[in-house]
Parts: C-alpha cells; structure tokens; sequence
C-alpha cells in the first residue's frame, strides 16, 4: 500500500495529543479501580478500539492507493505553424485599424476556435524568426501574437520565401512523426524574395498543408509613420496595395488554399473549417502512473467502528 501525501508536524501532534492523554486516563482508570478495590480490564478493550479507529482516520487521510496502474495518454490533433508578416506595409490602414491589428485580432478567434491543436509562431520580414516554437500552452502563444508589432523588425522589405523555407524546415525536423503539419500563412503578399523550387516541392513531397490569408485590399492604403505618411523617394504618398494574384499563385503551386480578409469579407471561417477538414493524427504519447484514492475504505471501517464504540457500553470497574 502506497499513499498520496506524508505524515506532517500537525498528524504527528495529534497522534501524540491522543497517546498521552489516552495513557493518563487508563492510568487513572487503573489508579481508582485499585483504590475501589476493583479491576478496570474493560478499559484496554476500548483504548484497542479507538486507537484503531483513530489509526484508520489518520490513514483515509493520507490518500492510501494499492499498485501503480499504467495508462496510455493520447493528444491528437495538428501541428500549425503561423507565418506573421510584420513588414511596414502591414501598418497600412486601408483595413482599420491596421493589417497587422487585424492579423492579431483573427488569431485570438482561430485559437479559441482550434485550441485542441499545437501552435508555433514564426514572424518575417526581409528575414524570419522563430518566436514561439510548437506549443500546446496557448496562453503563451497568444500572449506573444498580442505583441506583434511592426517595430521589432530593423530590416525593410518582404521575403515570404525564406518564411516558407524555415517553417518547413522546423516542421520536419522529425520527419517519422504521423502529424497533420498546417502552413499558415497570413501577409499582404508584397514579396522580394525568391522561393526556391526545394522549398515549394517540400511542402507538397511531405503534405504540408499551406494556407495563405491575405490582409489587405486592391485598392490599398497608406503607412503612417511618426504622425505623417510614408512617402517615396518624389515625395508621393506610399500605396501598399494587397497582392493577391501571387499568392493565389503560391497557393496552387504548393497543392494549398488562398483566403481573404478586406473590408468586404472576412474569410476566417472558411480558414478555420478548412483546418478542421485535414485529419488530426498522434501528436503526443505517453504513460502516466494513474492512482485511486481508497481513503473511503478506511474512513467507512473508522465510521463502524466509532459508532460501536458510542453504541456498545461496557463496565470499567468490575469487583
């Protein structure tokens, strides 16, 4: 027999509270019976019947449990890899109250939507970086989406490809874990890079499942910066506009799926019915000692034996 928690200082105190002064009564017990001229025998069998039942109160509360039985524990679902462009051209405003603002206010519904699932967290720009590897603590995750920001980039410029190339290679460094591994890619398709064919044929050799959210309208918008509009090297106001074309481009090149968020349509549930049509696989297994509480047993023999104890009488002093 195992238990759940240890003897402390407090059950110490009381066990010895009890004996000490369960010794001085039976002491005094046998004291007045050989005074009386008496025997006081019947006062050990009720001192054997409450030490034991006051052992067993002590025991029910300790948590006794018998074997430690094994149990396989499951998590299944997918592992989603987030690709956040937070380039300049996400400041832009032509969806309020910015791209990026909007990015960040649709990944709090996708996670409250696929909280079952891993998620990771890759941010680019000219270059990418791995913010939050996969996680299943998506208290952290979204905690790091929330302070996303277009300032914690030096660099200027897109390079969607090389977001691509890290993801998938961050997606496959195990390469023989069953996985459903998800893409999801969500910039306003303003791109200078150049996606390299390796890429591209990885994503479809190992079944990545790439889905790209476009932010942004055809019409585009303007980047504030420092309380004025960004303006090009004439002096003409900056116009971001949404490329969409190219990522509809990419989208079909790697077997994917291309998504819209404008000021007319909002396509995250699509997005989130899309996820949920890929099939969730074994992300995580392992065996997890599984203990039961058996204070009951203990506690209900106790209850027994303290209503004997207040229900059957015997004479302490016998002539």
């Amino acid at each position: 027999m195992n238990f759940n928690y240890e003897l402390t200082a407090v059950e110490y105190i009381f066990m010895g509270t009890f004996l000490v002064l369960y010794v001085l009564y039976v002491g005094r017990t046998f004291l007045v019976a050989r005074a009386l001229g008496a025997t006081a025998r019947a006062v050990v069998i009720k001192f054997f019947l409450r030490a034991t039942y006051f052992a067993l109160l002590i025991v029910a509360l300790l948590g006794p449990f018998f074997g430690e039985p094994e149990r396989d524990i499951v998590a299944e679902g997918k592992d989603i890899m987030v690709l956040v462009d937070v380039s300049k051209s996400m400041d832009a405003t032509d969806i309020q109250p910015s791209r990026l603002e909007k990015v960040k206010f649709e990944l709090q519904r996708l996670i409250s939507s696929l909280g079952e699932n891993r998620f990771g967290l890759i941010v680019f720009s000219a270059s990418p970086f791995l913010q939050v590897p996969l996680t299943f603590d998506l208290s952290a995750f979204e905690l790091f989406a929330q302070s996303l920001s277009t300032a914690q980039v030096s660099s200027t410029g897109t390079d969607i490809c090389s977001a691509l190339d890290l993801c998938t290679q961050k997606l496959l460094q195990n390469p023989s874990a069953n996985t459903s591994k998800i893409i999801l890619l969500m910039t306003d398709g303003e791109n200078f890079g150049t996606c390299e064919r390796k890429t591209l044929a990885s994503i479809r050799q190992f079944g990545l499942n790439l889905f790209i959210v476009g932010i942004g309208t055809n019409a585009g918008g303007h980047i504030r910066q420092k309380g004025d509009w960004v303006k090009d090297e004439n002096g003409q106001v900056v116009t971001t506009k949404l490329n969409s074309a190219y990522l509809r481009e990419l989208a079909m090149a790697t077997n994917g799926k291309y998504f819209e968020i404008n000021n007319r349509s909002n396509a995250i549930a699509e997005l989130v019915s899309a996820v949920n049509s890929v099939e969730s696989r074994l992300i995580d297994s392992r065996k997890v000692a599984v203990v039961s509480n058996k204070y009951r047993y203990f506690l209900l023999a106790a209850l027994v034996l303290i209503a004997l104890d207040v229900l059957v009488t015997v004479t302490t002093f016998q002539v």
